[in-house]
């Protein structure tokens, strides 16, 4: 955020009028897009009027319950208990929190200038399960960030164990220009170091990835086709409301059709699912 300039919440009814527009065309999936989307607040030139992200989410449900509604990205310290609980309140807004911690060490963190601790993490993590069980959670983290010790990097790896993210998007510290800490810290982890911790993260997540999906064996989805599987042109595939892609055999549907689908099995990064009568 500190190379993209000063944020700007879009005018409220404008990107409701788009949502509209969009599902009339037929489109059934929106996504409501920010560099940190909890903090949105547009308020009126007269100030009469102010809508924060979490009423911008319900108003956005509310064009239509066919329409599915997605956002990303939060940010740890500001999503708040409104945000989760409108969630909950409505069917069509999707199951899935996609939640960056960059770090499960507090040393890290506060050098990154995240503006949240670990406990805070954890404790909206626990309070999104306490209101939707059923809600997908996927993260970002970066290893080997300026003067990361092994110490730091346990304390990720324990994170990563407690919370059993659904997926993760992992890399190694590359200086960005322009960032703070390219103009102020050293890039002083070196190269095998922090490929090997980044290694030790991605072996972890894959197995926690499978731990996720395969506790989805058994259950429904409703589920959002996209199109042809990549793998088989007899298969179509198209994600759960949690974002989980789910994969099922089936020549009749078509890109755009809701489809209920039961899982049979999974990869750590699929659902194997055939169609459901339920």
């Amino acid at each position: 955020p500190y190379t993209r300039g000063v944020e700007r919440s879009r005018y409220a009814h404008t990107i409701v009028r788009e949502a509209c527009d969009v599902f009339h065309q037929g489109y059934k999936e929106v996504t409501l897009l920010g560099q940190n989307v909890d903090s949105y607040l547009w308020k009126s030139d007269d100030g009469t009027e102010e809508v924060n992200f979490a009423q911008l989410l319900r108003m956005v449900a509310e064009v239509s319950p066919e329409l599915r509604v997605r956002f990303s990205t939060s940010n740890p310290q500001d999503i708040s208990d409104e945000v989760i609980e409108t969630m909950a309140a409505y069917e069509n807004i999707c199951r899935h929190i996609h939640l960056p911690v960059q770090s499960g060490s507090d040393r890290m963190l506060e050098k990154m200038r995240r503006r949240y601790t670990r406990a805070w993490y954890l404790d909206r993590v626990a309070k999104i399960r306490s209101v939707m069980p059923d809600c997908g959670l996927t993260t970002d983290v970066i290893a080997g960030f300026c003067s990361e010790t092994e110490e730091d990097h346990r304390d990720t790896l324990s994170l990563f164990d407690e919370v059993c993210f659904d997926t993760a998007f992992m890399f190694y510290y590359s200086e960005r220009p322009g960032t703070i800490a390219a103009r102020h810290y050293p890039d002083d982890v070196d190269i095998e170091t922090k490929t090997r911790r980044l290694n030790e993260i991605i072996a972890l997540q894959n197995r926690k990835s499978l731990e996720s999906y395969k506790k989805d064996i058994g259950k429904t989805f409703k589920v959002l086709v996209e199109g042809p599987s990549k793998k088989n042109p007899e298969e179509l595939c198209g994600r759960a409301s949690n974002n989980k892609m789910c994969v099922f055999p089936d020549t009749v549907h078509k890109a755009g059709d809701y489809v209920t689908v039961k899982v049979k099995d999974c990869t750590s990064a699929t659902l194997l699912c055939e169609l459901s009568e339920s």
